[in-house]
């Protein structure tokens, strides 16, 4: 009886230490699967080694990537994130936001200014940016700005055309006017919105956080009130938010 009764306390304990091995395997944490070495050579190889019939992700049927030089010297390559698994997340990865403020924009921002989509800003990029006739214009605040922005774009923050700036004719208005190509018709007399040329003046593509960001069309808005040709402006809507999600390149500023 008491051979037996050890036998039996044996199998007892057998059979609990492999219950407790099954329940350690099951409540295990999965290492994280990691990237294949084709994966980690697609995120870390450079943009500018990217020869069209090796990508997989082209921005147009017709355009692999965008090559731009910004005034200053500075080469940036435009293209699409290769890596077909790739997914976005942070800021413009939010599908919702308190609104009001951040309410949906119109796709029409004034009836005399045409609003632009993706393709149409990369044609602009190839073209009037390149040639020098026109300017990317980020209208965000410079904490926005610093964070993340298209290449090749200037930061004008949209306060400066708030109205009450624009009814006071504030100093900073005509700064950024200089460097949208406006000059003064008469340099001998002082600064006011009488006394513009808008010959020479850049067609300017603004853009802002996507669409449901109201700054860009506030700056555009502005610049309508003081004289701005409205064939000279392109409003962007998708913004950051639709760029990044189309995975075509951003940059922080100070690189």
């Amino acid at each position: 009886m008491r051979k037996a009764h050890r036998l039996v306390l044996v199998a007892l304990a057998l059979v609990l230490s492999a219950c407790a091995g099954t329940g350690q395997k099951k409540n295990a944490v999965k290492p994280a699967a990691s990237k294949t070495a084709q994966e980690e050579a697609v995120v870390k190889k450079s943009p500018f080694d990217w020869k069209p019939e090796e990508m997989k992700v082209w921005i147009t049927r017709d355009i692999p990537f965008v090559d731009i030089t910004t005034p200053e010297g500075q080469r940036y390559r435009i293209m699409r994130i290769q890596d077909t698994s790739h997914q976005i997340s942070g800021d413009y990865a939010r599908t919702s936001r308190p609104c009001p403020p951040f309410c949906i924009h119109s796709m029409v921002v004034d009836p005399r200014v045409k609003t632009i989509g993706e393709a149409e800003l990369v044609d602009f990029l190839r073209h009037e940016y390149s040639d020098r006739t026109g300017l990317l214009v980020d209208a965000r605040t410079p904490s926005w700005f610093n964070k993340s922005t298209i290449p090749g774009s200037i930061n004008v923050p949209h306060p400066i055309f708030s109205d009450d700036n624009v009814e006071a004719e504030h100093p900073d208005i005509f700064e950024a006017l200089w460097r949208f190509g406006v000059k003064p018709q008469d340099p001998s007399q002082p600064e006011g919105y009488d006394n513009l040329d808008f010959s020479g003046a850049k067609t300017l593509a603004l853009f802002c956080n996507g669409p449901w960001c109201g700054q860009s069309p506030r700056e555009i808005r502005g610049l309508l009130k003081i004289g701005y040709p409205p064939e000279k402006l392109l409003y962007y809507r998708g913004g950051m938010q639709i760029w990044n999600v189309l995975g075509l390149t951003t940059i922080k500023p100070a690189q």
